[in-house]
């Protein structure tokens, strides 16, 4: 009788053991379902100055690749965040968003990294939150004749989204096209700038091309007629996609060197960049993300 009691009582804590491993089990397969089917920030620098930092702050990172774009796969608090090195050049910045979107599906990108200034009023380790972000590069060039030479300063913008046309059939295509920074990413960025004690964070305008530009009157002549308060090569392109996309997009650019009120190149400017952003991603989470 004795013996039967005992084994009835075995076989309770048995399988009261068996439920509470079920219940544990059930539970880190629903957290690791949850971390799997959570849509990344997708975090883009071109070079590895301006990537590799972030990502080496994240948990649990794997690499992979496609093509010459680096993706670096991890955790921020729990949360997936991926770090992609696009390379430099619009090109490769637009092609990298494309392959990350089809890829990872992001709930929002920030392309971050460093640039020049264009406002006098910027100093070196200043950042600037994209409110705005403009393509500086798609310009259209006036019509002079053989021998009447070159005026750069009456090159009017050239919209490449205005139409599915040619460029010169829509009056439309002759207006700079500006994509605006998602009002949450913006917000996210604000509310921690207070974080960033090298400079200030302000918002601006921040212009893209494939060109780099060291004539100060020509940077002047973008900072009057554009609005610009820094250049840099990736930001409208990354912008561009994600709108397609309709993917959350911010630039967010630290000022490196200003050339028209003389400061230095600081390349520190780009871990410093780096350092924010990583705050801005863990407020936007917080605040955006998480349940």
């Amino acid at each position: 009788m004795k013996q039967n009691l005992f084994t009835k009582q075995v076989a309770i804590i048995a399988a009261l053991f068996l439920i509470l491993l079920a219940g544990c089990s059930s539970k880190a397969e629903s957290q690791t379902t949850e971390e799997e089917t959570a849509q990344p920030i997708l975090v883009q620098g071109p070079m590895p100055i301006e990537a590799e930092k972030f990502a080496e702050k994240l948990s649990d990172v794997e690499e992979e690749t496609s093509g010459t774009f680096v993706f670096y796969k991890g955790t921020l608090d729990g949360y997936p965040v991926i770090v992609a090195k696009t390379g430099k050049g619009m090109e490769n910045t637009a092609a990298a968003t494309a392959v990350a979107i089809e890829r990872y599906n992001p709930a929002a990108i920030i392309n971050q990294g460093t640039s020049g200034g264009h406002d006098p009023n910027l100093n070196v380790f200043d950042i600037v939150l994209g409110e705005k972000t403009t393509n500086i590069g798609s310009l259209k060039t006036g019509d002079r004749a053989d021998g009447e030479g070159i005026e750069p300063t009456n090159w009017i913008p050239m919209d490449l989204m205005a139409s599915e046309g040619s460029a010169g059939e829509d009056p439309n295509a002759e207006k700079a096209r500006f994509y605006e920074g998602d009002e949450d990413l913006l917000a996210a960025a604000k509310a921690v700038k207070d974080v960033h004690t090298e400079g200030k964070v302000v918002e601006g305008t921040i212009g893209s091309a494939d060109v780099w530009n060291n004539e100060v009157d020509r940077i002047q002549w973008f900072h009057e007629n554009y609005g610009t308060s820094v250049e840099e090569m990736e930001g409208a392109a990354g912008a561009q996609i994600a709108k397609a996309y309709d993917v959350p997009f911010l630039g967010i650019r630290i000022l490196s060197n200003n050339k028209t009120n003389g400061g230095q190149y600081n390349p520190e400017t780009a871990s410093a960049n780096q350092e924010y952003v990583f705050e801005v991603v863990k407020e936007y989470i917080s605040s955006n993300l998480e349940k």
